[in-house]
């Protein structure tokens, strides 16, 4: 025990309190990798779960549910009613109401909805529901609604009093974001008289589940969707699921990232334990002992960064949510709050651990090859300081492996998987940069040695330490290579999503109910087309429906068009094309919906709508940003018809020639009823490019990280460096030299070692940013073209900033290094 006590108090110990800044550093890199883990998983978790209606389904085993986001017909609500084995058929109606920046989810009910049990059901109780009744136009509110008894509240076309407001048995729903109306009522304020969205079955305790789910689905006859009532939050799965796997991809990268940076750190600092583990191999100690304990303490610090970085993570993801568009809420139908799974933090400091763990071990195997005699060699002198070839050839090996890796995810199509495509490129620039490490490290050598006499000798000190040089070099080659690429791939997303949606601008003004940050669903009242068209200076206004539809599982945006629409998915077809489609002959969809349903321009596919299922052909499959959903788009004549939806979702408003377009913008804002919401053409596309935006924001962040990983790596390797060297500076001290000579020779190796992590950054992340325009088709739908800017420039000198920033440390301690102690240290 006394012998443990020891070799622990002389091996780690003292390391953490000698070298503290270099174990604060190890501990940040693993928090931060963990924070961005636990904040991805909160986000994937509250993206599922606040879709999930268990708050409201209680115990109903089915709900029939609206194949569109207008419901359908509350007849079928009798029909499935009359099913044997069905106790009970509660229809609802779900609605957004509301201001638009906080909307609230808009419930109509009756009484049925106490026999579904549950938190909402139970908390109708005979005296809520007396209020309800009593109260002219009353409604619940949920208790985190924001309102009070007897509040008067602006639905729509209609107001509403509050008759009573449900405690907290009554929140789990929504985040208790929520009013509860008589459907009867919520009908009226919605427009939407005779309709309902869903209808909840409870059926009997010993009916047999099989034959009542048929008879419901022989019932229904195609007229809505029948399933458990998860079916819903599984088909707005489906539409999150590229920001889920775009957010895990980002953690898994980050964890990739910070493994390489903790094998560097803990490489120089075994490097720099030499001495004692010399001395411990010469007592006696065994090789196997002492790696045991190398990972003992690795462990620890993973534990404590995990730790750390999963209470900093909760923090971020709650912060995260906020930043999502409001296109999530709207397709969601529910208020996006925070759910944490509860795997979540044990997940992220398991990670932690097992990452540090791993990455140490690798490093950890030089101890094998390290005798006691060669331990006490300085850095560069001793052969375990050397890479062998055989190792070279096989990353040599691996990096076309994984090179050819991504070429077959790039031929394969794998739709929102060929993300996968660009963590092999990833892997593949490592390997080679392994396996080129000989020329790179030579690189930085020559490029230090042009920076006078001071860099010459900085060129020498780089030849010496190849493995310390090279693992310096490829920090500032990955922060330069993850900024490239994502800020590069963001910029072109961003860029040819707004070019997608270009015809928009076309149009002089648009109305909808909802802003243009929004997909304008929402039907408009039946008046408002009539009193825009009288507006003076309207010389035209063309009619659209938009719509959320099913085809085969997977939730669609359903775009009805007629002559002279400027929207984009049309805007983008062939003269021929686009008469079909507006005859009703036929339907186009988006790569990603042709791709998920297996079909191609010619085929008929299915299509199941409140009338019955209807059969159609499929007239192109074309590029189209949809990275919430499919879209699809067919004549608004045949949409009406299908979907059993009158009316219009959007106005596309076209000025009379020469007219003054903010007059009429202000004209037309007057004629319409306060909840309709005008804007221009220019303002639409920018509302499109905005949502774009936030829609990224887990990339930036992610991006923030990597950088801050970077620049902690970086300040420990070249303080490392510092260390290593220490003797070697108090001679040159010794015998005459300046502390401004020191300060120089410190700067030029880290401008040397900057300027090849730069040039190499630049290579990797243009090569990234071309595969990411070409995978975006499979990934989004969307055609990217690689538009290199001149933010290029600014982010490699970005790049050599930081690593010179992170020599500054180093440098500012050699210059004012005592030669006495450097001299005699040992």
């Amino acid at each position: 025990m006394i012998a443990l006590l020891d070799r622990l108090r002389l091996l780690h110990i003292r390391e953490f309190t000698t070298h503290w800044g270099r174990t604060a550093g190890s501990i940040v890199v693993m928090a931060v990798s963990s924070m961005f883990l636990v904040a991805v998983l909160g986000i994937s978790g509250s993206l599922t779960g606040s879709a999930d209606p268990a708050g409201l389904a209680g115990d109903a085993a089915l709900e029939v549910s609206g194949v569109t986001d207008a419901g359908f017909a509350e007849a079928v609500r009798a029909d499935v009613a009359a099913v044997p084995g069905v106790r009970t058929a509660a229809p609802v109606l779900r609605a957004n109401a509301g201001p638009d920046d906080d909307p609230l989810l808009l419930l109509g009910l009756d009484a049925t909805a106490r026999e579904l049990g549950g938190g909402l059901g139970g908390a109708l109780d005979e005296d809520r529901l007396t209020a309800l009744a009593t109260v002219p136009g009353g409604v619940l509110a949920g208790p985190a609604a924001g309102y009070a008894k007897g509040d008067v509240v602006q639905l729509r076309s209609g107001r509403v009093t509050v008759a009573a407001v449900l405690g907290d048995d009554g929140g789990e729903l929504n985040d208790g974001h929520y009013l509860i109306a008589p459907l009867p009522l919520a009908q009226l304020v919605t427009g939407r008289a005779g309709q309902v969205d869903s209808v909840l079955l409870v059926t009997d305790p010993d009916a047999d589940a099989a034959q009542v789910r048929s008879a419901v689905t022989a019932a229904v006859a195609g007229r809505a969707l029948v399933g458990e009532p998860a079916i819903r939050a599984a088909q707005n799965g489906n539409g999150v699921l590229m920001v889920r796997l775009m957010a895990a991809m980002g953690a898994g990268i980050a964890f990739v990232v910070a493994a390489f940076l903790i094998y560097n750190t803990m490489s120089m600092a075994l490097a720099g334990r030499r001495p004692v583990i010399s001395m411990l191999r010469a007592i006696g100690g065994r090789r196997q002992t002492i790696v045991r304990d190398v990972l003992a303490e690795a462990a620890v610090l993973g534990l404590v960064g995990g730790a750390i970085g999963s209470a900093l993570g909760v923090v971020a993801g709650r912060y995260a949510i906020g930043l999502l568009p409001a296109a999530f809420t709207q397709m969601l139908q529910a208020r996006l709050e925070y759910l944490l799974p509860w795997y979540a933090i044990p997940a992220a400091i398991v990670a932690a651990v097992l990452t540090n763990v791993l990455a140490t071990a690798l490093a950890a195997r030089q101890i094998y090859r390290m005798a006691p005699v060669e331990a006490l060699a300085p850095v560069g002198a001793a052969h375990s300081d050397r890479v062998p070839v055989r190792a070279r050839v096989v990353a040599g090996v691996l990096a076309v492996v994984f090179g050819v890796a991504t070429v077959l995810v790039m031929r394969a199509h794998l739709g929102l998987f060929a993300a996968v495509g660009l963590g092999f490129a990833f892997a593949a620039e490592i390997a080679l940069a392994f396996a080129l490490g000989g020329p790179i490290v030579r690189a930085a050598g020559a490029l230090a040695r042009r920076l006078g006499r001071a860099g010459v000798l900085a060129g020498v000190n780089i030849d010496r330490a190849p493995r310390r040089v090279w693992a310096t070099t490829m920090t500032v080659c990955i922060a330069v290579t993850m900024t490239l690429t994502i800020t590069g791939a963001n910029a072109d997303a961003v860029r040819s999503a707004r070019d997608t949606f270009e015809s928009l601008a076309d149009s002089d003004l648009w109305v909808s109910v909802t802003p243009e940050d929004l997909v304008p669903t929402p039907l408009l009242p039946a008046e408002v087309a009539e009193r825009v068209a009288a507006v003076p200076g309207v010389e035209r206004v063309v009619q659209g429906q938009l719509a959320f539809a099913t085809f085969a599982g997977t939730k669609a945006l359903i775009y009805g068009v007629e002559p002279g629409g400027n929207f984009a998915m049309t805007a983008a077809l062939d003269a021929a094309t686009r008469e079909r489609l507006l005859a009703g002959e036929g339907v186009v969809i988006s790569r990603d919906l042709a791709r998920t349903l297996g079909v191609s321009a010619g085929d008929e596919i299915p299509v199941q709508t409140p009338t019955g299922e209807q059969r159609t052909r499929v007239l192109a499959a074309i590029p189209y940003f949809s990275a919430l959903t499919g879209a699809a788009s067919m004549s608004l004549a045949l949409m009406r018809e299908w979907f059993d939806r009158p009316g219009a979702s959007t106005l596309q408003v076209e000025g009379v020639p020469g007219g003054d377009r903010e007059r009429l913008l202000a004209d037309v804002r007057a004629a319409l009823p306060p909840e309709v919401h005008a804007y221009t053409g220019d303002a639409a596309l920018d509302g499109v490019s905005r949502s774009m935006e936030q829609g990224l924001v887990l990339s930036r962040v992610m991006l923030v990280l990597v950088a801050f990983i970077a620049a902690m790596a970086l300040l420990n390797t070249l303080t490392l460096a510092l260390l290593e060297r220490r003797r070697e500076l108090g001679i040159l001290r010794a015998i005459g030299s300046s502390r401004r000579f020191a300060l120089k020779m410190v700067l030029a190796e880290a401008a040397g070692i900057g300027l090849a992590g730069t040039a190499l950054g630049v290579v990797f992340g243009l090569g990234n940013q071309v595969l990411y325009a070409y995978l975006a088709g499979d990934m989004m739908g969307l055609q990217i073209t690689a538009r290199p800017g001149p933010l290029l420039a600014v982010f490699a000198f970005a790049a050599l900033a930081l690593s010179l920033l992170g020599s500054i440390p180093p440098a500012l301690r050699a210059a004012r290094l005592n030669i006495v102690e450097a001299v005699s240290a040992d």
